[in-house]
């Protein structure tokens, strides 16, 4: 009898790893925002759990035209999607056919990868500069007639690090008008340096620019999974044409109309983030690590090979970080008692050897 056999190309397809959680140990892994949702929204998600035997407005309208009013574009430029990740993969599948190439710095986000290969194009990765951040030029040089998408991850995950104004103009300037340049913006809210451009302001201006945005981590959604796309009309009609029906559910969609209803509230809670990140990365620094400057919620160590060695003897403090084999070391920014924590761990790690 024939057995079913998936497609063989993903049998070298990594599985998306997300950050560890152990029973009993501060989580620090992950980038999801401190504490539990603000009691007005959690008092909406609770309302609107009494209606989950109906299903969910598939083209989340609401949302989708709150959004577009904050960002100061037209509806059909807003895409809504079960959080930003998910919005990655439309838009390749949207845009790419098979052996079209999709390029992105690395290390990034480690969805990038999965996300084209599940859609069968073709991965470009261009290593980063030795300050850890997009070597955008080098980007240019990898662009070729097969390049149909390009993600810039500003603020980068898992480094933390920014591409300033000048630079990121200049880059768009030249990549070619019919390549899409993806500003994935998921940290945004927890920029403080003024020189790092919104890439809202490039999709008013430029005919070949989107950006994702996502309530996981500054708005605490991580658990309820809804970002958003602002695109040029026909990349954002493409985007919703391969989106799965009902994937954004419900209480995602009454939650981020709560969040945005508390905004302030909550980006309030980001600026007492970006100023613990400052906290943790000088005392790091004092200790004696290289930390290059973050720009997002978390930061990183570049640690290379022992940055296993490194998770595990936090570990064995209860703190779980988040470890990327032979590269570095991502540490959520918590709250001021569990980084206190995190500190203390890392000051009795040997790494002055690393």
């Amino acid at each position: 009898m024939m057995s079913v056999k998936p497609r063989a190309d993903l049998d070298a397809l990594p599985s998306y790893v997300a950050g560890r959680s152990v029973p009993g140990a501060i989580k620090l892994s992950s980038n999801e925002a401190p504490g539990g949702p603000l009691p007005s929204v959690a008092k909406a998600i609770a309302e609107a759990a009494a209606e989950v035997n109906r299903y969910p407005d598939t083209a989340v309208t609401a949302l989708t035209h709150r959004l577009a009013a904050k960002l100061g574009l037209p509806p059909e430029r807003v895409a809504v999607g079960c959080g930003s990740v998910s919005l990655c993969q439309q838009l390749v599948q949207a845009l790419c056919a098979a052996g079209d190439e999709v390029l992105f710095a690395w290390r990034s986000f480690e969805a990038y990868p999965v996300v084209t290969h599940v859609a069968l194009a073709t991965q470009v990765r261009v290593p980063l500069d030795a300050a850890y951040t997009h070597d955008l030029d080098a980007m240019l040089a990898a662009i070729t007639p097969r390049t149909k998408l390009i993600f810039v991850c500003n603020p980068n995950n898992p480094t933390g690090t920014a591409v300033r104004r000048e630079e990121l103009v200049r880059f768009l300037d030249a990549v070619p008008p019919e390549i899409l340049v993806v500003l994935d913006e998921a940290y945004r809210e927890y920029v403080t340096d003024p020189d790092i451009p919104d890439g809202v302001r490039f999709v008013h201006e430029r005919e070949n620019v989107a950006t994702l945005r996502t309530f996981s981590k500054a708005y605490g959604l991580a658990g309820l999974r809804v970002g958003y796309l602002a695109a040029p009309e026909a990349v954002a009609d493409a985007v919703r044409k391969v989106y799965v029906p009902f994937s954004v559910n419900a209480l995602a969609q009454t939650a981020a109309l709560a969040c945005l209803d508390a905004e302030d509230e909550l980006l309030a809670r980001c600026a007492s983030t970006a100023s613990e990140r400052e906290r943790v990365r000088t005392e790091l620094l004092e200790m004696g690590y290289r930390v290059p400057e973050s720009q997002a919620n978390f930061v990183w160590l570049p640690l290379g090979d022992r940055s296993l060695e490194f998770a595990e003897h936090t570990l064995a403090d209860k703190v779980v970080v988040r470890a990327f084999a032979g590269d570095g070391v991502r540490v959520t920014v918590s709250t001021p008692e569990e980084n206190d924590l995190f500190l203390r761990t890392a000051r009795t790690f040997p790494h002055r050897d690393a």
